[in-house]
């Protein structure tokens, strides 16, 4: 499913008016949301002490890792506050699509694939990836934003990263022997009321919430949902 938009309309429900004269704010100017956070952390997390073969022999095929310090991406979280993607963007049609492994009522909508990336390569190009490769693959980018309560219910595919530049994203993971209970019409939040407080701690995903300037690896085919706690600004490498 895709749909053509304009930027400008698809931002201002996102985001609040900032006062003229006064500096960006650290959010962005993003809206913050009331999804509360579960302050639990089950995923490993990894600074930038964390050697490529380091990366190769721990995570890249076997279990997700939290990368945070590994890059420098100030610039192009500069290039994404509301006001500046606004003034870059606010007057150009996007395709809006989903993707997923099942079909379902569309909740997020992602700026992937049926667009013009020579004229997003202004900003797209600013933005400096994991350096850890898997072999055998090359990156494709996904550049996400989407309001608090938003997110996409259980679904794999390949690996990747995924970095949070505004706001705050929890994630939920199963590995591929572990498939998760989920309809797939239902939304991650309504997973999250519903059957989640159920689970016993033996069917607990492993879960995390990411804040700006971290990054999660998942390997390939780990099951994975995610639920945005604000408005929230991201963007995925995919290793294809």
């Amino acid at each position: 499913m895709a749909a053509a938009r304009r930027m400008l309309s698809l931002l201002l429900p996102l985001a609040w008016a900032r006062p003229a004269g006064c500096a960006d704010p650290p959010d962005g100017g993003w809206l913050a949301g009331s999804v509360p956070e579960e302050e639990r952390c089950t995923v490993e997390r990894a600074d930038a002490s964390l050697t490529y073969s380091l990366f190769l022999q721990r995570f890249a095929f076997s279990r997700p890792v939290i990368l945070r310090g590994v890059t420098d991406n100030s610039a192009f979280r500069a290039l994404c506050t509301r006001e500046k993607l606004l003034a870059a963007f606010g007057t150009r049609s996007v395709r809006l699509s989903t993707a997923n492994t099942y079909s379902y009522r569309k909740d997020t909508l992602y700026f992937f694939g049926d667009n013009n990336f020579t004229e997003w390569g202004p900003l797209l190009q600013q933005y400096l990836p994991p350096p850890f490769r898997i072999p055998g693959t090359s990156p494709a980018y996904s550049f996400g934003i989407a309001g608090s309560g938003s997110g996409v219910p259980f679904h794999w595919h390949g690996p990747g990263y995924s970095e949070v530049i505004f706001g705050r994203k929890r994630w939920f993971l199963y590995p591929p022997d572990m498939t998760p209970h989920f309809h797939p019409n239902e939304t991650t939040l309504a997973w999250l009321h519903h059957t989640y407080p159920a689970l016993p701690p033996a069917q607990r995903p492993l879960e995390c919430t990411l804040r700006p300037g971290e990054v999660l690896y998942f390997p390939d085919r780990w099951w994975h949902a995610t639920l945005n706690l604000d408005t929230s600004v991201f963007i995925s490498t995919f290793l294809g």
